[in-house]
């Protein structure tokens, strides 16, 4: 018996510099994700209003509105979302976010993306 494969994970990714916008949506991409890129977090809200995803990834530092508060803002409307922040900074305590809020420092490893993704694939 065959099952059919399971619905690509949706991935909401925010970065605001081109160069690793794009290369890292490239590296994240396979057959088993969506990809969504946005450069600011005013538009990943509005990505949010669009359409569900299962997973955002944010860089802390944004132009106008921050990671941190793009997540709060995520988390406030949806409290059980899947959150992973990225930065070169000091990161938050991931806890104080939200029970599915996760933080990777800069730079970060494609390998180390993917067991997180894996991880919450499991869970979702």
């Amino acid at each position: 018996m065959t099952y059919p494969a399971p619905a690509p994970l949706r991935i909401l990714y925010v970065e605001d510099n081109d160069i690793v916008r794009l290369q890292t949506a490239e590296l994240l991409g396979s057959p088993d994700r969506e990809i969504v890129s946005c450069d600011s977090a005013e538009q990943a809200l509005k990505e949010l209003e669009r359409a569900a995803f299962d997973v955002t990834i944010t860089d802390i530092s944004l132009p106008v509105m921050s990671g941190i508060e793009l997540t709060k803002r995520i988390l406030k409307n949806t409290p059980d979302a899947w959150i992973i922040i990225m930065s070169g900074y000091a990161l938050p305590e991931p806890d104080k976010l939200g029970r599915n809020t996760r933080v990777l420092p800069k730079p970060v490893e494609t390998e180390q993306i993917d067991a997180l993704l894996s991880d919450i694939r499991r869970f979702i």
